[in-house]
């Protein structure tokens, strides 16, 4: 039969309930911003309010749960049974009466520790865990990777890392050996100068640029004969300049140089066979990936392979097999060129194949007698024998073996940067966060990158000849933990070197970020470029990518415990402490994934979900903290009581509440954030513009972020650790809103600071080192004009952030120890902002994570 709407009208129709005699149906409706009771007589038509103090409904919100608990009538047709401000009551139709339903529940219930382990957020020295394109020489004796902007090599299977060349100007990515194991090819990137692709032998020493023009090149690879290099151009023009950008594709060029020949705009990833006129590429038709070949006109596209979830097709040197990611595992099966497609999967039975990572494996490459798939997992190189992973193969065993559980570590030991020297901040008002202490006259004594010395001025020891900034009149915090963060640290592994975002973080006094939801390689290798100094950023930390429990290319299968364990290890091995247990459906899944964190002592973020029930087995089974916003306007003393007997953590994220209207459109319409005069330094006009300038407004009471901080302040007044996570809505600003809103909400300004610094650092481990303004802990600090105490707006009056013991003003000219002027922007340069063709202002937003 066919469905027609039957109640309609503005506020929606929820809830339909008939009563027993068949004549009327009770429904829900919005009425403005109020959930309202109803009951329609079916005979006229005719509607009527019965109850007009109901609980906000969930129309606004993701409610697989239903959007209102299910109300009933009574026998007699002449009530109806309900529930509203956290009780049972019952309603008279006729008359409107409302009685309560008394009862009470006596419950005892078992609650898991919380999961959650200390950090050590800023060790001197740290090893190198995110290598990117580790690529085994086709003899197998050498390796060459990149780690913190550079390329390295090194012998194998032991050996020393080394740098492949000379030179401090520029980053260098994507190499790929010629087959004769003689030359790598590479690309660069310089903010300034923009991208080219190089050749330099395997001996080391400077690259010769083979391109003509700047570019943003990735992907470059040699013919099997060495005399052509086919390459892919990319566009940007949100983290780096769209300049040199237009016409993106994939090209070709003579390994000696000369003019590039455009080949195609369809497809990546160009790889050869055994041939020298045939370029394979990955493709796309409609939601199935492709591997697919072209001539080198880019005419003549065959497609060979469909897969519904690969993300990376490798073809051998001799073009007889394939190895394949998929849902981050690496497999490998012989290639058939049948003439048609041919669709491979994980649970292929048409060719024979065989896994060959125990937990996951990306780079995939072979060797050079493609008898070895070859591939990374965070900083070890695997390799895989096609004897070890086929019966039929010359040379393999009776019984095969498991994938191996480690391979060879390229990691290498880093220095971070620590500034040299000593400072002493004096006169400021200090708020330590240390209890509700606040120091008047007071003196901040930082050497190197920790605070030696805090208190009174009259009362501290300052060393001899120890350079002071007077602080007097001011107002120094510590620095804001964001502890849900999301933004780009990347566009196609091209990681800038000088990120507005980053910068813009940081001149709000953001100096610490946790990332929930990114993608791994990019912000782990971002991460570490930060450490070492050789980019400007807040203390980067992340998830890596989310296990997602819904189907898609990077689902995380967690079905058992040995799954659990096998996706908690793949993230760690790329330096990852804690993961993002995202939308998986069942329970017991999510108990899996706790229990593997246990068991490897990371902790475990869960995407909320707007999921009041999920969240509330959340918090009973031990999550490290709950991710945004409980959706309900009201929570009550059921849940209060059962909260803070927990150690789950709180992060609201206050900007995007779940529930109703985001908190971030609110700060839109209620100042001139397009005009704000330090994020108009760091975000591209258009970027920021296109958010700021026309915003929505509402009624005051239809703000759902004010509720929602009115719930938080009333868990933090009962001990639930409430933070803040700006969720990359507004760079660096949206940390403020986040703190304004929470006042909003009735917290006092002091317990504010705590929720944007000491509570987000206690939430992940890493309150040791920030978080509050201690000795020993890191110089990571804000100075602020005016006093926050008597004004939590006053939050962005910032003079200075003090970040790893370097002081930057709020134009991210560091002033001390060194005085080192910020170089402009790409897009505060003459004709620098240029979008790339087709690009919109959705384009611009970048990632927003989840």
């Amino acid at each position: 039969g066919e469905i027609d709407p039957y109640i309609t009208g503005p506020g929606g129709s929820i809830r339909p309930t008939p009563s027993p005699d068949g004549k009327s149906i009770a429904f829900i409706r919005r009425v403005r911003y109020q959930s309202v009771l109803y009951v329609m007589d079916i005979e006229s038509g005719r509607e009527t309010p019965v109850f007009s103090a109901l609980d906000r409904d969930l129309q606004e919100t993701w409610a697989i749960h239903g959007v209102y608990p299910a109300i009933s009538w009574t026998p007699d047709n002449r009530s109806i049974v309900f529930w509203a401000d956290g009780r049972i009551q019952r309603v008279d139709v006729g008359t409107q009466a409302v009685a309560d339903i008394p009862f009470h529940v006596a419950d005892t219930r078992r609650v898991q520790d919380t999961v959650r382990f200390p950090v050590q957020v800023a060790p001197d020295t740290f090893d190198v865990r995110m290598i990117r394109w580790a690529r085994p020489s086709p003899d197998g004796t050498k390796v060459v990777f990149e780690a913190l902007g550079n390329l390295w090599i090194r012998d194998l299977p032991t050996g020393t890392a080394r740098r492949l060349t000379r030179q401090s100007d520029h980053f260098e990515l994507y190499p790929n050996w010629s087959r004769d194991g003689r030359s790598i090819v590479y690309t660069t990137w310089d903010d300034q100068a923009f991208g080219s692709i190089r050749v330099v032998p395997v001996s080391g020493g400077a690259g010769r640029v083979v391109t003509t023009n700047p570019g943003h090149y990735i992907e470059p690879t040699f013919s099997p004969d060495g005399r052509t290099i086919v390459y892919r151009t990319v566009s940007d023009g949100f983290l780096t300049s769209a300049l040199w950008s237009r016409d993106p594709g994939v090209y070709r060029i003579p390994a000696a140089g000369g003019e590039p020949v455009f080949m195609t705009d369809d497809g990546s990833t160009p790889q050869f066979g055994a041939a020298n006129d045939r370029v394979f590429l990955q493709g796309r038709d409609g939601d199935k990936q492709t591997l697919i070949s072209v001539n080198l006109d880019g005419e003549d596209e065959r497609t060979h392979l469909t897969s519904e979830w690969a993300s990376e097709f490798a073809v051998s040197p001799d073009g007889n097999w394939i190895g394949w990611t998929e849902r981050f595992n690496a497999y490998v099966a012989p290639f058939v060129m049948s003439g048609r497609p041919v669709a491979i999967s994980a649970e292929g039975k048409s060719l024979p194949q065989a896994r060959v990572t125990r937990d996951a494996g990306e780079w995939l490459s072979w060797s050079g007698d493609s008898r070895r798939l070859q591939w990374s997992l965070g900083p070890e190189l695997f390799t895989r024998d096609l004897n070890q992973a086929f019966t039929f193969v010359d040379g393999a065993p009776d019984e095969l073996p498991k994938p191996d559980e480690t391979g060879i570590n390229l990691s290498f030991t880093a220095q971070a940067d620590v500034p040299e020297g000593r400072i002493a901040l004096t006169g400021a008002r200090i708020i330590t966060m240390n209890g509700a202490e606040v120091i008047e006259n007071g003196v901040i004594v930082i050497e190197g990158n920790r605070i030696v010395a805090v208190g009174p001025l009259a009362a501290t020891t300052i060393p001899a000849g120890t350079p002071t900034l007077d602080m007097a009149g001011k107002t120094i915090m510590p620095g804001l933990v964001d502890a849900h963060w999301h933004g780009s640290m990347g566009s196609d592994e091209i990681i800038p070197e000088q990120s507005w975002v980053d910068y813009a973080s940081l001149a709000f006094g953001v100096t610490t970020i946790h990332n929930p939801s990114a993608d791994t390689s990019e912000i782990f290798a971002h991460s570490e470029l930060a450490r070492t100094g050789r980019i400007i950023a807040p203390r980067i930390f992340s998830t890596g990518t989310i296990l997602y429990g819904a189907s898609t290319a990077f689902t995380a299968q967690v079905d058992d415990l040995d799954d659990a364990l096998s996706t908690l290890r793949r993230m760690q091995a790329a330096g990852a402490w804690s993961v993002k247990s995202y939308n998986q459906p069942r329970r017991d899944q999510r108990q899996q994934i706790i229990e593997a964190a246990r068991q490897l002592n990371m902790m475990v973020v869960p995407e909320g979900g707007s999921l009041f029930q999920h969240n509330m087995s959340m918090i009973v089974d031990g999550h490290t903290t709950i991710e945004h916003s409980i959706p309900l306007a009201h929570l009550y003393d059921d849940v209060h009581q059962l909260w803070r007997q927990t150690g789950v953590a709180y992060n609201p994220t206050l900007v995007v509440a779940y529930g109703g209207s985001y908190g971030e459109n609110y700060w839109y319409q209620e100042s001139e954030v397009w005009n704000n005069p330090i994020l108009t330094q760091y975000v591209p006009r258009r970027i920021l513009d296109s958010r700021a300038r026309r915003p929505e407004t509402l009624p005051d009471n239809e703000w759902n972020h004010i509720s929602v901080a009115r719930e938080a302040t009333r868990l933090s007044e009962q001990g639930v650790s409430v933070s803040i996570g700006a969720h990359g809505q507004r760079e660096g600003l949206a940390a403020h809103w986040e703190l304004w809103s929470l006042a909003q909400g009735g917290m006092a300004p002091i317990d504010v600071i705590r929720a944007g610094t000491l509570n987000g650092a206690r939430s992940l481990g890493l309150d040791r080192d920030i978080g509050s303004l201690e000795v020993g802990k890191l110089a990571d600090m804000v100075v602020l004009d005016q006093n926050p105490l008597e004004n939590i707006r006053n939050t962005t009056s910032i003079s200075y952030t003090i970040a790893n013991g370097r002081v930057y003003d709020t134009g991210m000219n560091e002033v001390a120890p060194r005085q080192r002027a910020r170089a402009p922007f790409w897009f505060a340069q003459a004709g620098g902002e240029g979008w790339a063709a087709g690009a919109t202002d959705a384009d611009s937003e970048g990632d927003h994570g989840h």
